[in-house]
């Protein structure tokens, strides 16, 4: 039996707000949406390289103020990336931690995006 990677939900409030950040800012692209009918809530599936996400709109799928945590293998290059874009609401910092580097972005709705990549000390010296 293999488990294929859990695909975390995050909720959101707004599409269009979801939609400037998670595809021209952070650069996911739209793999799909959803509704019911058109006066429904959205359910959406994003992705940017291997990281899938679901947004949705409907109560109960998600709290908001979840946490992500996402690796990437060049976290720096992620950084210059996303300053190079001057978000208004986000200039997102890498930061050193104990295992290696991470950068963390809220989005619009409260849920944390936990970049990381893991450094191994040998290598970086």
């Amino acid at each position: 039996m293999h488990l294929a990677p859990a695909i975390p939900i995050l909720r959101i409030f707004s599409v269009d707000k979801a939609k400037e950040f998670y595809l021209d800012f952070l650069g996911f692209t739209l793999d799909w949406e959803h509704r019911f009918s058109p006066d429904l809530p959205l359910y959406a599936q994003i992705h940017r390289d291997g990281l899938i996400l679901h947004l949705s709109e409907h109560h109960g799928d998600a709290c908001p103020g979840s946490t992500v945590f996402a690796r990437t293998a060049d976290l720096l290059a992620l950084e210059r990336e996303l300053l190079d874009k001057q978000y208004g609401y986000a200039r997102p910092q890498a930061e050193r931690v104990d295992w290696g580097l991470q950068m963390q972005i809220r989005d619009p709705f409260g849920n944390l995006l936990r970049f990381c990549q893991q450094i191994d000390d040998e290598a970086a010296q």
